[in-house]
């Protein structure tokens, strides 16, 4: 497709063409001479670049250049008669070319007989390879190109994009009118081989275009999505001419400057990411986004770094360009494949109506007339779930206008209720509120919403924008309701089943993360612009505040499972207070596991989900008690040892040895661990003796159980180094752990449990990895001073992009009598061993650990003592902790430390 009102001028001053051929007349070998004109070229390019050149001139202008220097090549050899061309197919052939795109050739020839011009076609290739240009090359006949296009869609795709650089030009004529006479790709036929090509590579991306490290050619909303329409055009129509296009109204000017500007950028973006990283690259990796921002021109602010604000642009961009891209194929399904069909039409009401299964407005004038309609549409869509789309018609005038959403728009009792009417649906609300935002309404009716979209973090933890995680949080509310919902979140669909109010929870989402990149605490200020939402649209003040607690509190959940210990009933009292009733604890545990699922893929697994249902639950029991009625430490403790003692029994166990082994746990013990598991680890111990050693258990959660990973429990001697020698030698394994708890018997007997799992977030189950498991702990363990090697595993390009310095945060726990330490690092292999090596080293007894990997970076949290079990107070000796741990890690990170 051409650009919008643009003729690309060749530019001569690029390269003298009379002059190098001079040159190369006086020399046997062209290489040196059209490789030195190569890198000039390259340079003057490069240099217009950063200059501001305009990107058309350049990507036409380098194409242009190789035309010049393949025909002059092409001139040097004998071909003989003219029964021989020299095609540029592909982006070539539009007559695009980036600093290292590959430049595609094909040799058309008359006959299927090559022979007369094999010699000379093998030295022209062979010249091309010596002089450095990055070919990719085919030699067919004309019957060749026939019988191949019909096989093939990517043949006769590449084939319709042709030019002829040198040879014969009416040869290339007659393979164009070959290739129009062919009934294999008619129409119909090329546009379902091409929209299903663009969506199994859409579904490469989980059609999603807001990714870290998009591909801004083959990601959705990227150049492959404008080259796929171009494509279905020009067989449609036999033409790409812009002013075709638009009379056969398959395109508005209006889309033509979308796509023309869209293009220009990320042709900006495509020049600059080949030119930095010196290769044919199509990856904007964090390696490259940094620089390209700063090639662009922008800076870090307080509020903001440059490379979030580069690549906010570019997440706009690609979201304009999938509407587009939308709204122009359901134009070429409509136009192409239902031109013969007459769906039928059912009125919805006086502004809209089915068009078999699609929605569209009865009249150009509805929105004009009745701007409301900008929001009914969505109700109605909610309410019809059967309904598959928007006809294109209706989405391009959903865009023209847009614009009449303003704040007397916003003001209107009518288009409030609407919207509310929308929330309270019960439908198909995540599926519109989606289609919304996707047709720029939600933007423009929200402008809180319209100021997250293409916000980004520049880290690997929130791995979309702020709107696309936004809805992303409504899809997994709505899939709690789904019948696979149920069954992947369980406890989730039962909650989600009997919450009072529904639309509380889609506010809730909609507005959890609003006030992010605005500088302060995102959690307040979304909870004050909440307020100000529920109070224009008449929500109860009651609900008002509920919604707005929420959104102050939508991290609570999360922190206080993964970086507080809730086996303590303190914790849980704490929690229980905040919450304050099962209402606030089911709509919060709702948000939480929504927020955390849309947040990253890879955060959500069976342990995180295990603690957040052991947190609802112990919360529940506080809330069902009451909370001017707590449950006191040692009630817990005697309420665990009772259901212990009873399990033991029921399994036949011998009391007299349970109760003397129980003597010697001490009381942390029975608030650590669960009933189950203490029946499990005393009859492994009983069973074993104390000549094992050391006894490693192992526990798989089976599929209905909640344990959430694989459990490891060990015991054994008590020595400094176990921590430590554990850590490195599960290490060793590919294994993670995510929780530790530590016990001491009163005989100096330990009693460790580590939940593990394997690098994809999953438990272990398989019985021969288990046995594997076991059988290198004892080998590892079976002596700690032997202790294990520290294994250098590969480090990934991603972590190894991001620095994250060490800090070390420190303060007691007075009610159980210890120290808390909070390590925030940069992740990488080994980060556990390398800690209990500085613990061991400093005499410190580790109690408890909560690992949690947040990206790019960890936030664990030790509960530690020293030797004889006291916090540690003294401030120089935290002070050398914090400093060894900071200095280690960072060295280890290759960050430098300050001072």
């Amino acid at each position: 497709m051409l650009l919008h009102h643009y003729r690309f001028t060749p530019d001569t001053t690029l390269i003298d063409t009379e002059a190098l051929k001079a040159r190369l007349d006086r020399n046997t070998s062209p290489i040196g001479a059209v490789r030195e004109v190569l890198t000039d070229i390259r340079s003057r390019l490069d240099e217009r670049f950063k200059s501001g050149a305009d990107i058309r001139d350049l990507v036409f202008g380098r194409a242009w250049c190789i035309d010049q220097l393949l025909a002059l090549l092409w001139s040097r050899l004998d071909w003989h008669d003219d029964g021989i061309a020299l095609i540029a197919v592909g982006g070539y052939g539009r007559g695009e070319l980036h600093p290292y795109s590959d430049i595609d050739l094909m040799i058309l020839l008359e006959s299927d007989d090559d022979t007369p011009y094999r010699e000379s076609l093998t030295a022209f290739i062979t010249m091309l390879w010596d002089i450095g240009l990055d070919i990719g090359h085919s030699v067919r006949s004309l019957n060749d190109c026939e019988r191949e296009a019909r096989d093939d869609v990517t043949v006769i795709t590449n084939l319709l994009e042709t030019r002829c650089v040198a040879g014969s030009e009416p040869l290339l004529e007659r393979m164009r009118e070959r290739l129009n006479q062919m009934d294999t790709w008619r129409s119909e036929t090329f546009f379902q081989a091409k929209l299903a090509e663009q969506r199994a590579r859409h579904q490469r991306f989980n059609n999603s275009e807001h990714h870290l490290e998009p591909n801004i050619k083959s990601s959705p909303g990227g150049l492959r999505d404008i080259q796929t329409v171009t494509w279905i055009a020009k067989r449609h129509f036999g033409t790409n001419i812009i002013e075709v296009l638009m009379q056969q109204g398959f395109m508005t000017d209006a889309d033509m400057r979308i796509a023309s500007q869209s293009r220009a950028f990320l042709w900006q973006v495509r020049y600059a990411l080949h030119m930095i990283s010196e290769r044919g690259e199509d990856r904007l990796l964090f390696d490259h986004q940094r620089a390209i921002a700063t090639l662009f021109g922008y800076h870090d602010t307080p509020e903001r770094l440059g490379v979030e604000e580069f690549m906010r642009r570019y997440y706009r961009v690609v979201t304009a360009l999938v509407e587009l891209n939308d709204m122009l194929i359901q134009n070429f399904e409509e136009n192409i494949l239902q031109n013969d069909q007459q769906p039928e039409v059912v009125p919805l009401n006086n502004r809209f109506e089915l068009d078999g299964r699609y929605l569209r407005i009865r009249g150009p004038h509805v929105f004009k007339r009745r701007p409301s309609a900008l929001i009914e549409m969505f109700v109605l869509l909610a309410q019809h779930p059967d309904i598959e789309g928007v006809r294109a018609a209706t989405i391009r005038a959903i865009r023209d206008h847009r614009h009449l959403i303003d704040n007397g728009f916003r003001a209107d009792l009518r288009n409030r209720s609407l919207f509310l009417e929308l929330l309270r649906g019960g439908g198909m609300v995540a599926r519109e509120l989606g289609r919304m935002a996707r047709y720029g309404i939600l933007g423009k009716y929200l402008p809180r919403f319209g100021h997250i979209i293409g916000l980004m973090q520049h880290d690997l933890f929130h791995i979309y924008t702020v709107d696309a995680h936004t809805l992303r949080v409504l899809d997994v509310i709505h899939r709690f309701r789904t019948p696979e919902g149920r069954e992947e979140y369980p406890l989730c669909a039962a909650l989600v089943a009997r919450v009072p109010k529904l639309e509380l929870l889609w506010i809730a989402g909609l507005y959890h993360d609003i006030a992010k990149g605005r500088g302060g605490d995102h959690s307040q200020l979304g909870a004050r612009d909440v307020q100000g939402f529920c109070h224009r649209h008449g929500v109860p003040r009651r609900d008002t505040h509920l919604v707005s607690w929420l959104i102050e509190h939508h991290l609570l959940m999360s922190t206080t499972a993964q970086k507080r210990d809730i086996s303590d009933p303190e914790v849980i009292r704490e929690f229980a207070a905040i919450v304050h009733d099962e209402v606030h604890l089911d709509y919060l545990y709702l948000l939480t596991v929504a927020d955390i699922n849309a947040t990253n893929p890879t955060l959500w697994n069976s342990w995180r989900a295990a603690l957040l249902r052991q947190l609802h639950g112990e919360t529940r029991r506080v809330l069902r008690r009451g909370l001017e009625n707590p449950l006191d430490r040692q009630e817990w403790i005697e309420e665990t040892r009772e259901e212990a003692r009873a399990l033991t029994q029921c399994m036949g166990g011998e009391c007299q040895a349970v109760d003397a082994l129980w003597e010697t746990l001490g009381d942390d013990y029975f608030l650590q661990y669960s009933a189950s598991e203490i029946v499990w680890h005393t009859q492994g111990i009983l069973q074993a003796g104390v000549d094992v050693m050391p006894l490693i258990l192992i526990s798989a959660p089976t599929e209905d159980m909640t344990d959430g990973g694989t459990k490891v429990f060990i015991h054994t001697r008590s020595v400094n180094n176990l921590f430590a020698a554990t850590a490195a030698a599960i290490d060793q394994l590919d294994l993670s752990i995510h929780d530790a708890r530590i016990a001491t018997s009163s005989n100096d007997w330990t009693l460790n449990t580590f939940i593990l799992l394997d690098d994809d977030g999953h438990a272990i189950r398989d019985p021969a990895r288990l046995k594997q498991i076991q059988a290198h702990l004892i080998e590892e363990l079976d002596d700690p001073d032997d202790y294990p090697r520290i294994v250098k595993r590969h480090t990934s390009r991603q972590l190894k992009h991001f620095r994250v310095p060490t800090r070390v945060l420190i303060e007691q726990d007075e009610a159980n009598q210890r120290t808390v330490l909070e390590l925030i690092a940069a992740d990488r292999p080994g980060l556990l061993a390398h800690v209990g090596q500085i613990f061991m080293s400093f005499d410190i007894a580790l109690s408890g650990a909560k690992i949690a990997t947040l990206g790019e970076r960890v936030e664990d949290v030790f509960f530690i003592t020293d030797t004889n079990g006291n916090p540690l107070t003294d401030p120089e000796l935290q002070k050398a902790l914090s400093d060894r741990l900071c200095h280690v890690l960072d060295a280890e990170a290759g960050i430098a430390t300050p001072g």
